[in-house]
């Protein structure tokens, strides 16, 4: 049986070796996504073909090489909170930006049923 961590940790896995549909397929089919408020992607998107649409297919507008980079993750009952870092290259300049982030990911029936992401929004948007 698959941990609630294993379960985000294997997303996050995912997503970087770029098995999108691995990575969507963690999700419940109404998984509720927030991306914060100020964030170039901000919104809630409901279900894994509203956030591969609104979210992933977009990154490249905040930068070139955009990349999730989660160092720890901290686990209680149906909470998984993963720390780590946005990576990415300047649309502009060429040089490399990191951000520090926090997501929130909640786990039930062995999907993740929802998604909220903490960043500092000015900042992403200074180094985009």
């Amino acid at each position: 049986m698959t941990t609630n961590k294993e379960l985000v940790e294997t997303a996050y896995a995912n997503f970087a070796q770029g098995n999108v549909p691995a990575a969507l397929g963690a999700m419940a089919d109404d998984i509720r996504w927030v991306e914060a408020d100020g964030f170039p992607l901000a919104g809630t998107y409901i279900g894994p073909q509203n956030v591969l649409e609104g979210v992933f297919m977009r990154l490249g507008e905040i930068g070139d090489d955009f990349a999730v980079v989660p160092d720890h993750f901290v686990t209680e009952g149906d909470t998984v909170v993963a720390l780590g870092s946005y990576t990415w290259k300047n649309k502009t300049s060429g040089e490399p930006a990191s951000v520090k982030m926090v997501h929130v990911w909640t786990v039930a029936g062995g999907k993740a049923i929802a998604f909220q992401q903490h960043v500092d929004t000015l900042r992403v948007r200074e180094l985009s």
